[in-house]
Order: structure tokens, then sequence, then C-alpha cells
């Protein structure tokens, strides 16, 4: 069995993690980190642990010190991954780091958005965890920085038409949702019950921290840059994103073509759907899976194509994404641990 050590395991994306593994064939969860639970047990900190293997939670500088395990998920906030990469990776463990420490390719693009980053020599390492995207690079990759969830959904859903001429992709107005989760598990007043569960707001509106990431991979992708118009709101859901995209047709188009160029390039992909025409993605049909559905759509009065994305960010926007990867890192079956039903109703 792969033995598998979760850095943060008690946020959003660990426990997700922890859940994921659980029930996967060929790997067990040997340890993992918490700042407020170290030196408890899992399942004394994690009810819905009781009845399943458990294992010791400890700091992440015990974690790391001598890590007898074969691959290590870094499920913690953005800054506090990079110092942990390198000395993980000189004990031969495979790494996927889940915050941003190591998705953008530029030190000074990273600092821009974050701040410095504390060991700037592994961006050039890190590989970018979007199977769909970069899946041959990831096989041979010992570090894969996992997408963010927005991301994961934008570059999903734009992807198959970059390169078309009947689509203007070297700008996208972005419009994303979603649910309260992707914020984290700390205490927030913003995010509590009474100031969130009624309510429907839009954040980050001039800078949100996704978009050089967009930009990044998109542009990589068409060959030339692309610019990302990015607003996302919250919705009074736990778990959940869509994502709407607009982008303008520099001719008219059928909106079959278009569907024809989706279905082509996500054919083979097990975990991506293109829906019949007419048919909307919902979070509830992909809540709790490794799953995005898309749809298309051409509006001819005003010459814009739309394109819907929906997705759980936790799973196929973090965790289920971040499994996928290390299947492929560890030569296993990419869908393993990951081909159940979603969670509906």
């Amino acid at each position: 069995m792969i033995k598998a050590l979760i850095f943060g395991a008690t946020g959003y994306t660990g426990l997700e993690l922890i859940r994921i593994l659980a029930s996967h064939p060929h790997v067990v969860v040997a340890g993992g980190s918490s700042r407020q639970w170290a030196g408890q047990m899992a399942g004394e900190s994690l009810p819905f642990l009781r009845g399943h293997r458990d294992f010791v939670l400890c700091t992440s500088e015990e974690l790391s010190r001598n890590p007898q395990a074969d691959v290590a998920f870094l499920a913690l906030p953005h800054g506090d991954s990079a110092s942990l990469v390198r000395p993980l990776l000189e004990t031969g463990l495979k790494v996927i780091d889940l915050s941003a420490d190591c998705r953008l390719n530029d030190a000074e693009l990273y600092a821009q958005w974050y701040g410095p980053h504390k060991d700037p020599e592994i961006l050039g390492r890190a590989v970018y965890g979007l199977p769909e995207i970069h899946r041959e690079r990831i096989r041979n990759a010992d570090l894969v920085g996992n997408p963010g969830c927005y991301p994961t959904s934008v570059i999903l859903g734009v992807a198959p038409l970059l390169g078309r001429a009947d689509v203007d992709t070297g700008s996208l107005v972005v419009d994303s949702k979603s649910g309260i989760s992707g914020a984290g598990r700390g205490a927030k007043l913003t995010t509590s019950f009474c100031e969130s569960g009624e309510s429907f707001m839009p954040y980050g509106v001039l800078g949100h921290r996704h978009v050089p990431e967009m930009e990044q991979e998109l542009t990589l992708l068409h060959g030339q840059p692309v610019r990302v118009r990015f607003t996302p709101h919250l919705i009074p859901c736990s778990r959940g994103m869509v994502s709407t995209i607009y982008l303008r047709l520099t001719r008219k188009v059928a909106v079959q073509a278009l569907r024809e160029t989706y279905e082509n390039r996500y054919r083979e992909e097990p975990f991506v759907t293109v829906l019949p025409h007419g048919s909307f993605p919902s979070t509830a049909h992909v809540r709790g899976s490794n799953r995005c559905h898309i749809s298309i759509e051409v509006d001819e009065r005003t010459g814009w194509v739309i394109v819907m994305s929906a997705l759980d960010n936790l799973v196929k926007g973090a965790s289920g994404e971040a499994v996928q990867n290390m299947n492929l890192m560890m030569g296993l079956d990419e869908t393993a641990g990951l081909d159940g039903l979603p969670m509906y109703p």
C-alpha cells in the first residue's frame, strides 16, 4: 500500500483528502498534521473517522522530520507550504501542494499577489496539476502544484476554444459563484452563518489571487496573452462552484460546431462531461464528486459565446484533483478512489 501524509489534515481540503483516501484501494493515510490537535489521534478530533483506520496528528515540523511515507499532500495556507517542499522531496517523497506556493512559474508574479516566496527555486520544478492539460508531465513529476478551484473551472471551460478563429479568446469575462467552504475552515465573521446564510455577495472584485493563475495557464495554452476579467461571488451553500464565462464571437458560428469542439476535446476524459444542448450545470449534480460538468451556448443576438462549468470546489477544485494527480504520479489508474457518484440530492 502507498503511504500518504496530509499536512493540514484538519482543514476542509485536508478533511476531504481523508474522506477520499479512506476508500482508495491502494493508499492509506499514515499521518497528518494539525496546529490545534497535535498529539491526538485523528479519530478524537475528527469524529467522522471513528470506526475507520486512525492515525496520529502532530505538528508540520514533526511530520516532516522523519516522514515514513511515499507521498505528501500539503493542504496548508499559502506561504506555509514552500519551506516544506524541498526537505520532503530530498527524502524521496512525491509532493502535491494544494496551496498557491507551486502554481505560478514566476517568483516576481507570486510576490505581487502573495508576498515574497520562501523558496522560489521550487517554482521551476513544479508541474501545474491540471491532468486534462498536463497529464504526461504530471506522470513524470515529483512535485505538483495543485490548481485552485476557480482556475480549474475556468481553464477546463475555455481550453477547447483556444485557437479558434471564430472566437476572441484573448479576453474573457468570468462570473463565478462558490460555496462558503472555499473560504477555509477558520472562523471568520464574513463566513459565519448569520452573515452568509441569507446573503449573496461579490468579493475580490479587482484583485482575486486566482487571476494570475488563470492567465498564466491560458496564455501558455493559447501561445499568446490572455486577459481575464474575473468576479467571484460567495453563495450560501457549503460546497459547489459554477463559473459562467463570456467570449465574443469574431463571426457567426453555430452552437453545434462549438459543441463538437468540446465533445472531441473531452471525449476520453474520465471526469469532464459536456452536457446535452439546453442542459445547464448544477452544483447539486457534481457535489462530492471529482467531476466537472460543462455546457455551451451561443447568444446570436449579441454575438457572444456563453460557457458554463460546475464542480465541487473541495473535490475537483482541490482534494479530488490532488488524488487524481497522485494516481498519475504513482502509476495508478487515474480514476482510483474517485469514481463514486455525486452526493445527490
